[in-house]
């Protein structure tokens, strides 16, 4: 008999893939619908949905899978769970695990979510904050693929990540809402964007406006114009009467452009009493108003209502209704909301820039001419936001700052930010280099303490 040698080892079975799709939104889900129909998404033996509803009152509002034309997005998914429900009594806005449990969490979830000893891989949106962030941080060495369903990812990181969750991320997943503007989002980790192909969002899109067939929607006789709710005030940026005075905002300018039928499609947090003038104004000014309190998309209503305008603030629809659909959009508000952003480094300050440089005003009939240099602008103002993120992009922003006129300048930058960074359009020429001196600065402080005790001393 020929002699044998050592045992060959017996190969390793191979570790099953599961993803980890997180969605809040149902926006959020026909965009990872768009993105798994586009072939974005690496095959997977297991897909499993986790729901998050962040809302401040979860327990009162709707979580996605409750929405309306989400059954036709499910079969898409093998497995949903619900993250309120595994954190339970937490609020999933604002829970993080400890450090020392984070290797408890992942046993969980393991356990709870019946993963075994799969590889995971995770699909998140808002990974900068809970419960994305979250849930990064629990599967310490889960490859991550961010999916970006709004303005906002044309922005700066909102706060700076820690390495271990931010060297993960491999894509970036993005709608084309604005073409040829490349989204800044997670930029600072070479983090590569790729476009969700239009085609495949609004055939998702088509889905969720066949199943939404039987909500009850008022079609007007003629095609309306659609005006699109904020709601700021939950978010301190204005106050409950001057959203209302936003919302009023809308309808006059409506009607002003000869639009008799209005259709108002409120936030669905926003309480009724923030609408509950708009119908009276409606009526004085000649106009029907329908107040359209059913949880259902706005481009879903694009299909249904066929409208003859959009009238928005800065919320994201208003470039899927121009860039999707080819339907009419005004903006309004955008000058108080440029203003009132605070701090500077507010999240929302790039989509509301970008929505006030390449949309037209609802106030003003003239033609309006988009900035044709809206990729400078945003990269301008994504460093004056976040500059320790993005050192390298100082010398273009100055460039740009430098041949500004000072009127755009004050539109979209606070003087005392351009000031603090040293940039151009801040303190005047000649100590423009103060800022960057520690012991100057400590100077002008003194100074105008001293004024301050001078002049209360001469007003005594």
């Amino acid at each position: 008999m020929a002699p044998t040698g050592p045992a060959t080892p017996a190969a390793r079975p191979a570790r099953s893939a599961t993803q980890v799709l997180c969605v809040s939104t149902l926006y959020g889900a026909a965009t990872l619908a768009a993105a798994l129909d586009a072939g974005l998404l690496r095959p997977a033996d297991r897909r499993l949905l986790v729901v998050c509803n962040n809302t401040g009152t979860p327990e009162l509002t709707p979580s996605v899978d409750e929405m309306p034309g989400f059954e036709r997005l499910r079969g898409r998914f093998d497995d949903l769970v619900s993250w309120n429900g595994t954190i339970e009594p937490f609020h999933p806005g604002s829970w993080s695990p400890r450090p020392d449990d984070i290797p408890l969490w992942e046993r969980h979830l393991r356990l709870a979510w019946h993963l075994g000893d799969d590889e995971v891989e995770l699909v998140l949106e808002s990974i900068q904050v809970n419960p994305a962030l979250a849930i990064a941080q629990i599967f310490t060495g889960a490859p991550v693929t961010v999916y970006a369903d709004g303005l906002m990812s044309y922005g700066p990181t909102r706060s700076k990540i820690e390495p271990l969750v931010g060297e993960r991320v491999r894509r970036v997943l993005h709608l084309d809402l604005v073409p040829g503007l490349d989204p800044m989002l997670l930029t600072e980790f070479g983090v590569r964007p790729e476009v969700i192909p239009t085609e495949a969002f609004t055939r998702v899109l088509d889905q969720l406006s066949d199943a939404a067939s039987g909500i009850a929607v008022p079609v007007p006789p003629v095609p309306p114009a659609l005006l699109l709710g904020q709601y700021l005030s939950a978010l301190s940026i204005l106050t409950e009467d001057e959203e209302e005075e936003l919302h009023l905002r809308m309808v006059r300018g409506a009607v002003a452009l000869g639009h008799t039928r209005l259709v108002f499609k409120p936030h669905p947090a926003a309480p009724a009493v923030l609408w509950a003038r708009l119908e009276r104004e409606a009526e004085l000014l000649g106009a029907e108003l329908t107040v359209l309190d059913t949880p259902v998309l706005a481009e879903v209503l694009y299909r249904r209502l066929s409208p003859a305008l959009v009238v928005g603030c800065f919320s994201t629809a208003l470039f899927t209704a121009s860039a999707f659909y080819g339907v009419p959009v005004r903006r309004t508000g955008t000058e108080l909301l440029l203003e009132r952003l605070a701090p500077y480094q507010n999240s929302n300050r790039v989509p509301v820039t970008i929505v006030d440089a390449l949309l037209p005003p609802l106030e003003d009939g003239e033609p309006h001419e988009p900035d044709a240099r809206i990729g400078e602008l945003v990269t301008a103002v994504g460093f004056a936001m976040q500059p320790g993120l993005h050192p390298g992009l100082r010398p273009a922003a100055e460039r740009f700052l430098a041949a500004l006129p000072d009127e755009r300048v004050r539109r979209y930058f606070k003087r005392r930010r351009l000031t603090t960074l040293g940039l151009p359009g801040g303190m005047p020429g000649q100590l423009a280099g103060l800022p960057r001196n520690a012991t100057a600065r400590r100077m002008v402080r003194r100074a105008r303490k001293l004024r301050r005790v001078v002049l209360r001393t001469a007003t005594g």
